[in-house]
């Protein structure tokens, strides 16, 4: 049975995301990290779980880990000063032309900034302190399809440039528009493409338009009582068609896949014209897959505009857990036993020691004498009974999802595993704070940036054999870095494992610094960045393994797929896009 959806979300168009989304930081104007009137941390708003709590460990630990202090204090612009803005350069008659479509336009200031840049720490930077050289001239909102097809063959028609923009959470400099771009450049906001267009319950799949965010999505489908279980730490902003341009990775992955395991069909414009396949079966075997051609491209051949995605029944039970290891290499031998008997609950995430104290500096005042007893009879038990050192144990959050039946037995398996490796269970409220802080971490670079510290993740995948070598190096080589480049508080540098296969895993890094001293800190930090990246390609890493090339990481592309790899890709955008009409430089 197939059901005509067509529901639209107009509340998610281009004035929701600028009244409630910050202009210069991560998420929810409502929601951030600050130091209250005594000098305590607390996480603002009502959105999430951690909103309105004090966090009494918070400021020990950021003062004794980057050696900041409340009393050194950076500013940052509080709004965007228009005179700044470089000025909207665009043809009259190319206007015309748009007029006469009846398609949503604008060349206002905050307009075009807001779809300027992604969450790089370097775009952050500038928004605070300057202004980028070059920002698009012109925002269109196109509502569907067909508006879509109309904008590219204006495009071609008055020689422009098209630079696609679906959540704006990249965070590999995809949309930072060329400062050497003469040509108009237009800032292709899919916001408005958010609709799902048809549920096939005997199919399991849904018709869905490419600009509909995460969560919305996931809202929508469960009202019909169906998911698509793709969940990645940026759903509550990034697009569908955001996931599909960069091959998106979701926590959940090992339930219901990545991006390129979810999607049956896609429809993309091009200037050439409108690429997708002539039905939508589960399997094909007529040449190289197109939709490998389209996942992964980053806005350089295209607009992807529909996509058609396999869809779940909402699951009947979820149980959050956590184990705590001894050790991270006996953490990482536990994933390892856990991946080769292929059973992985949901998601399964390993946090090294590092990151396991940030967690801890994140948990906010408890309330009750009683849960503060029990806290410490566990870390008692932990560390005392079971010997288990706090300065080198590691933590392990599981989340199950499934029959409730099979959820209980897939626990005790993975729980059985776990034993054999030291592991200890460490219950469903750390895995569940675990989850929680996912969502809520990215806004800390913000107050960061506040007290002279800047920080950035990045991610890699890598065979088994080489995570725990990777995972060592890279860190000692980013304390090594900043040493040499005159940082003078020992950085931050943790890491986690994310993502588990039956090859080997996805592997997180946070590093940050305090940057006092430093007289050009953005330098140094991508400096330090692209040491990191060395070493991972070194050790036997990936160039990325969900966050996509973009600018910031193509000059290792020759070096990650061949010099024949990149003709092949060249190849294809010389044919499908001659006049580089999407010309955002992305990964060539």
């Amino acid at each position: 049975m197939r059901l005509s959806v067509g529901l639209c979300l107009e509340f998610l168009g281009d004035e929701w995301m600028q009244e409630i989304l910050k202009w210069n930081g991560w998420g929810y104007n409502d929601s951030k990290f600050i130091f209250n009137k005594k000098g305590q941390a607390e996480f603002t708003g009502k959105r999430y779980r951690l909103g309105g709590m004090v966090l009494p460990t918070f400021k020990e630990w950021i003062e004794r880990t980057f050696g900041a202090s409340l009393e050194h204090k950076t500013t940052s612009r509080a709004s965007l000063n228009v005179n700044d803005v470089p000025p909207s350069i665009v043809n009259e008659e190319f206007l015309q032309d748009l007029r006469a479509t009846k398609i949503s336009y604008s060349q206002d200031a905050e307009d075009r900034v807001f779809r300027a840049h992604g969450h790089c720490l370097h775009e952050i930077f500038v928004l605070r302190e300057g202004m980028f050289k070059r920002i698009p001239d012109i925002v269109v909102w196109p509502v569907c399809h067909e508006d879509v097809v109309k904008i590219v063959e204006l495009a071609c028609k008055h020689n422009l440039c098209i630079i696609p923009f679906g959540g704006g959470t990249s965070v590999s400099s995809a949309l930072e528009c060329p400062e050497e771009e003469k040509r108009t450049i237009v800032s292709l906001d899919t916001s408005q493409m958010n609709r799902i267009l048809w549920i096939d319950e005997k199919n399991l799949t849904a018709c869905v338009e490419a600009g509909i965010i995460g969560q919305d999505l996931e809202k929508q489908l469960s009202e019909s009582g169906f998911c698509t279980g793709h969940e990645p730490d940026s759903m509550e902003f990034s697009s569908l068609g955001g996931w599909v341009a960069t091959r998106a990775s979701g926590m959940k992955k090992n339930i219901y896949g990545n991006i390129e395991d979810l999607v049956i069909h896609i429809k993309m414009v091009t200037p050439r014209g409108i690429v997708e396949k002539n039905c939508q079966v589960p399997r094909m075997s007529t040449g190289p897959d197109i939709h490998h051609f389209i996942m992964g491209s980053e806005g350089i051949l295209g607009v992807v505009t529909e996509v058609t995605i396999k869809i779940r029944p909402l699951p009947e039970y979820q149980k959050y857990g956590s184990v705590v290891f001894p050790n991270f290499e006996r953490g990482v031998a536990c994933l390892r036993e856990v991946a080769k008997q292929r059973c992985a609950p949901a998601s399964i995430r390993l946090v090294d020691n590092a990151q396991f104290q940030f967690g801890h500096a994140l948990k906010p005042q408890v309330a009750s004498i009683f849960t503060s007893f029990l806290d410490g009879l566990k870390k008692f038990y932990i560390t005392k009974f079971k010997g288990f050192d706090p300065n080198v144990l590691c933590v392990a959050t599981l989340l199950f999802e499934g029959d409730r039946e099979k959820v209980l037995q897939h626990e005790k398996q993975v729980y059985d595993i776990a034993t054999k490796f030291g592991g200890l269970a460490a219950g469903e409220d750390n895995g569940q704070r675990g989850y929680m802080l996912t969502f809520v971490i990215a806004y800390l670079r913000d107050l960061g940036l506040d007290y002279y510290v800047i920080g950035e993740s990045f991610e890699t995948s890598v065979p088994w054999d080489r995570v725990l070598d990777l995972c060592r190096n890279v860190k000692e080589r980013i304390v090594r870095e900043c040493k040499e480049k005159g940082v003078q508080f020992a950085p931050f540098s943790t890491c986690r494992v994310t993502q588990t296969y039956d090859a080997g895993a996805c592997v997180y890094f946070y590093f940050a610094f305090n940057y006092r001293g430093i007289s050009d800190p953005i330098h140094v930090y991508e400096e330090i960045e692209r040491a990191a990246r060395e070493e991972i390609l070194a050790n036997g890493g990936s160039l990325s393994h969900h966050h996509g090339v973009g600018k910031l990481r193509k000059r290792w592309m020759k070096e990650s797929i061949s010099d024949v790899g990149l003709g092949m890709l060249r190849s294809v955008k010389e044919y499908v896009d001659p006049n580089n009409i999407f010309g955002n430089k992305n990964l060539l």
